[in-house]
């Protein structure tokens, strides 16, 4: 119970390693609070979280919108009366196998939007908050495209990539004021965006795209194995880590 009563916010928390992340910290006694803009999976998220004793809510949140960010802080010092720890998991791969010219920049725009400043507006509704907690954290969700590999994706690839910068310069900055900040760079998980894009790989490239479904599942990561190493980042225990962390 190495996170009995921390207060938790998880962005992206709905599905994927966002929902792996708040069953593990649950389950070491944390408390969660759950943004996400799909409703049914957040709620269903929360719904299973609260059915196995869990401490969760749920708060439909859009990280491009600084007004969501800033209530989904908000609504974990109402409900818990502060916050110690934000996981940063939200995020989207648009744009996968495409050539700079055939990338429409909207879809460029948005992933960068989600993934980039998403995470900005995020932390920076946390961080009043953050400052008044003992021995927060930040954890920041990049990937191992973009910071140590290519992505599919040159939106994606450009938006891990920022990721990666922002949290250098982040743990930097807040590492006098006593705040740890971790990026966290899962390689080839089986999340319903990392399927999906193997999936787009596989009949991009002429072949069953059925059959790379079945290969992604089976062979990709347990998202509960980035999910257990994000919560212990998110305990003291964590306290001497720091910088970025790569994952299978």
């Amino acid at each position: 119970m190495r996170l009995k009563d921390r207060v938790v916010v998880i962005t992206g928390g709905g599905r994927g390693i966002g929902a792996a992340t708040a069953h593990a910290v649950v389950a070491e006694g944390g408390k969660v609070v759950i943004g996400d803009m799909l409703a049914a999976e957040g709620e269903a998220t929360r719904d299973a979280l609260r059915a196995a004793g869990g401490s969760a809510v749920f708060v439909k949140t859009d990280v491009t919108q600084e007004a969501d960010c800033l209530r989904l802080a908000r609504t974990a010092v109402e409900q818990h009366g502060r916050l110690d720890v934000l996981i940063c998991c939200a995020g989207i791969l648009q744009g996968a196998m495409l050539q700079a010219e055939a990338l429409d920049p909207a879809t460029f725009d948005r992933v960068l939007s989600v993934n980039t400043k998403g995470t900005f507006l995020t932390v920076r509704a946390a961080l009043p908050h953050l400052r008044k907690a003992e021995k927060p954290a930040i954890l920041l969700l990049a990937s191992e495209a973009g910071t140590k590999i290519p992505s599919s994706s040159l939106a994606y690839g450009a938006s891990k990539g920022g990721v990666h910068g922002f949290a250098m310069t982040l743990e930097a900055q807040l590492a006098p004021q006593k705040i740890r900040v971790n990026e966290i760079c899962p390689s080839s998980i089986a999340t319903p965006m990392r399927i999906e894009n193997l999936v787009d790989r596989a009949r991009a490239a002429g072949r069953d795209p059925e059959q790379a479904r079945a290969e992604a599942i089976k062979d990709a990561g347990d998202p509960a194995g980035v999910a257990r190493i994000l919560a212990f980042l998110a305990s003291a225990e964590a306290d001497y880590v720091r910088g970025t962390i790569y994952t299978r």
